[in-house]
């Protein structure tokens, strides 16, 4: 279902304990403050009827605050925040977000509190007697996008440098996370894309990516190819063989980071000063980075030891084991006997047990044996299916074609 800097792109994810809905307003971004005339368009508010200020959330405060410094008493509060259950998560509200106050200009008198939930979504807060809060979402237009580039040291920083939106970074380590290495990217590797990017339709301002329709990633001189495609009403992506791009597990655990070790019969252990086998890949990112279950399967083990630290194990077939260690925490309801499909975050990385810094050591086991993630072939994935096989082929040659128009300067 629809869904930093360290040599490559890593996704942070700060962790908050928030207490109750009324306490802690979280995280902090940079958000650009509205004009007055499109605050009131888009709100569908009559700029005549209202005096409006304009303001962003700041450190420290919640909607108590806010709603407290104008006079709105603590009972009509308590009455706002039992208003929002089932409709808007106050834990949500985030430091450096637009928010609102329209005042009527007749009665002098608070009428409406809006917060902005993102750039396509936001929530109005009726102040009158007779309270109410709604969420809303503006219509925004799908506009056909290209893109491409070459790698000069990360997929990250060449759409950076580009000037593209880096969402498209983790979009494709998503798209090829069961084909591509991202960890192991060369120079002179390049990508073409062709995807939706997301215009909000009152003022055509970019607010997001949409469907990524299409991809050439050419890696190591090899073309890896992506074609979205709709089939039993899932869109999927697949090969130009037709064959999906889903296979039974990731090359990774995690989206991005760095190969600090790799498997190895004999290596020098950092912590025990002495040559010992490294039986598994180490994966360098900052602590609390998510860390992926590479396949679905069951959670054998979600426990402490002396070496590994804290450490879970996955049986995903009666031949595939899978294990994860050094883990900082485990991710919610993970233990002993939990069900688990590939992509599921498992824990966070850490550097607990013997580690040096924080990474996930990930461990592969076929038919009893540890060996080499890195090096194992795995059967051919699902392919098109035979009555839509014909409408694939037709679809592949028309995205080819806009592929092949697709220009990369200086592409050798």
């Amino acid at each position: 279902m629809k869904k930093s800097l360290f040599n490559i792109f890593i996704i942070f994810i700060l962790l908050f304990k928030i207490p109750s809905e009324k306490a802690k307003i979280i995280g902090e971004e940079s958000f650009p403050v509205f004009k007055e005339d499109f605050t009131l368009k888009k709100y569908g508010f009559n700029k005549s009827d209202f005096e409006i200020e304009n303001e962003k959330i700041k450190k420290r405060e919640n909607l108590s605050i806010i709603l407290s410094k104008k006079g709105i008493s603590v009972n009509t509060i308590d009455k706002i925040v039992e208003k929002c259950k089932g409709v808007f998560d106050l834990r949500t509200m985030r430091i450096g977000r637009n928010y609102s106050f329209f005042t009527s200009n007749d009665e002098k008198e608070l009428k409406h509190f809006v917060y902005e939930i993102s750039k396509t979504k936001y929530v109005i807060f009726d102040l009158k007697d007779s309270l109410d809060v709604k969420t809303f979402e503006r219509k925004t237009n799908k506009v056909l996008k290209t893109a491409s580039g070459i790698i000069e040291s990360s997929l990250w920083n060449s759409m950076k440098a580009k000037g593209l939106n880096t969402i498209l970074a983790t979009e494709l380590s998503e798209i090829y996370a069961w084909s591509i290495d991202f960890f192991r990217l060369e120079k002179g590797d390049y990508y073409k894309i062709i995807y939706e990017e997301l215009q909000l339709k009152e003022t055509n301002e970019v607010v997001g990516i949409g469907e990524i329709k299409t991809v050439q990633f050419q890696h190591k001189k090899e073309d890896f190819f992506a074609f979205s495609y709709l089939q039993d009403g899932i869109e999927s992506f697949f090969d130009e063989e037709g064959l999906s791009l889903k296979k039974p597990f990731l090359k990774a655990p995690l989206k991005f980071g760095t190969v600090t070790s790799g498997y190895s019969k004999r290596r020098y252990h950092p912590v025990l000063k002495r040559i010992k086998a490294h039986l598994g890949t180490d994966y360098g990112a900052p602590r609390g980075t998510p860390i992926m279950s590479t396949g679905d399967g069951i959670v054998t083990k979600a426990s402490y030891g002396k070496a590994n630290g804290r450490y879970v194990k996955i049986r995903h077939s009666g031949t595939y084991q899978t294990q994860y260690l050094h883990m900082s925490k485990f991710a919610k309801g993970i233990k002993k006997g939990v069900y688990v499909k590939q992509g599921d975050v498992i824990g966070y990385v850490g550097s607990t047990g013997l580690a040096t810094g924080p990474h996930v050591c990930y461990r592969f086991w076929k038919n009893g044996r540890q060996v080499d993630s890195r090096k194992q072939k795995f059967p051919k994935s699902k392919k098109v299916k035979a009555k839509d096989l014909n409408d694939f082929i037709k679809h592949k040659n028309i995205s080819l074609e806009k592929l092949n128009n697709i220009f990369i300067k200086d592409f050798s």
